[in-house]
């Protein structure tokens, strides 16, 4: 095949990959899910999770800006576990058949743990491998961030 031929094949099946913006439309199923079943589903090992984003006011009562929140919450070491990947504490050499989380708990995670996703409301949801997990707390507000 001449280079002219394998160019112009790889131009129109790019081109073909490629939805025009009029062509975009919404896909009225969706309208019915919840916001959890519209947030990123975890793939393999790895754990969605909602970063903690704190109270909004001080102990002495002051009302924290947006931008203050935003910056505490992309420090914070506390998540609430959304979703699990399929094969999240699964391998049995690492974690002896016994997860270290599950669905609807509270954990410590490292400070910077995981990939960040920017939703539709500007929150974050961070997805982390399932051994990035330090410990499971009962209370957010148990633990300061500095």
């Amino acid at each position: 095949m001449s280079n002219l031929a394998t160019d112009t094949l790889a131009t129109s099946s790019l081109t073909d990959a490629y939805v025009s913006n009029e062509e975009r439309v919404l896909d009225p199923e969706l309208l019915d899910k919840t916001i959890l079943e519209r947030m990123p589903n975890p793939t393999g090992w790895r754990i969605l999770v909602l970063p903690y984003r704190g109270k909004g006011v001080t102990e002495g009562g002051i009302v924290l800006t947006q931008k203050t929140i935003e910056k505490e919450s992309l420090a914070t070491v506390v998540a609430y576990v959304l979703k699990m990947g399929p094969l999240a504490y699964q391998d049995v050499d690492k974690f002896s058949g016994i997860p270290w989380c599950e669905e609807g708990q509270w954990i410590l995670i490292g400070r910077y743990a995981g990939a960040r996703f920017s939703l539709e409301d500007d929150s974050e949801v961070r997805i982390i491998n399932d051994d990035e997990v330090i410990g499971t707390i009962i209370d957010p507000d148990d633990i300061k961030s500095n």
